[in-house]
Parts: C-alpha cells; structure tokens; sequence
C-alpha cells in the first residue's frame, strides 16, 4: 500500500471511529418482505391465456394479473421476481413496471438472438389495477420474445 493511500484510509477509520458505528438495519420499514416457495406465476410458451401466450411482440405493452396468485395476497405493494425471457428472434430488452404507469427508461434485461434464455432478479412495485404488471419487449425487427415469470417473495 502506498503511503498515500495508506495516509487516506487512517484517515477514514478515524472519521469512522469519531462518528460512530452506523445504525443497525431495521426490519420495521414501510413494507416488510415475505419470502414465498418460487412459483411460476407467467409462461408465455403455454396456451394462450391471461398467465399464458402467445409470444410477447416488440413493442407491445401486455399486463398480467399477480396479487391473488401464487402466495401474493391482493394489497401487496411490490413483488420479488425472477424473470426469464426465452428464445428471443433479435437483439432488444425487456422492461417490467406497475401498470397503468409510464412505461420507465430502464430495461429489466436485456437479450441477444444467440441466448436461447436470460435470467434477472426484479424487485417490482405492484399496482392497485387488476393487471398488477405491465411487461413490454423491445425487439429488434419486429421481434418476439417468450416471458417466463417465477415469483418468491412479496412486500406489503
């Protein structure tokens, strides 16, 4: 370790020590998490359906139901997914929100022809609609990408 980097992390500690420990996290927030058994909640490659497919199209907003599925009581404020997407046709990404907001800027995860499936964990707020969430793919050239949602936990 150089002297100065040395001098630099003293001087850290010291500034630690001076303002003492941080708080202990706390487990009496505004939500509490309750962890669930992974359940598979959507899968667009099974029969046509509101859980079900077809297929997800570029650019096309679908919303499906959660609370009241799977463990996730009505009321929940925000679930804890693993979201799959499987046997993208082109490049793009997937983004996940609450319905009946704006779509955000951020993608969930994004993809690329050659992966046959892409995985992420998403902490996503739920909303009060009696579609929960709101999934939209961009797809390079007019793709189609298949979702397969697994919940395992929810906040309320």
């Amino acid at each position: 370790m150089t002297k100065t980097r040395h001098s630099a992390l003293c001087a850290f500690l010291l500034l630690l020590g001076l303002a003492g420990a941080p708080d202990a996290a706390r487990a009496d927030g505004p939500f509490q998490f309750h962890s669930l058994t992974p359940c598979r909640i959507v899968d667009t490659r099974g029969p046509n359906g509101p859980k079900g497919g077809p297929a997800l199209q570029s650019l096309v907003t679908r919303s499906f139901p959660i609370q009241g599925e799977c463990g996730v009581p009505d009321g929940a404020a925000a679930v804890s997914l693993n979201v799959t997407i499987v046997f993208p046709t082109n490049h793009g990404h997937l983004t996940i929100w609450p319905s009946g907001q704006s779509l955000p800027v951020a993608s969930t995860l994004n993809f690329a022809p050659s992966d046959t499936a892409v995985a992420n964990g998403a902490l996503v707020a739920l909303s009060t609609a009696d579609l929960d969430l709101s999934a939209q793919p961009h797809v390079l050239g007019n793709g189609t990408v298949h979702l397969v949602l697994d919940v395992t936990g929810y906040f309320d």
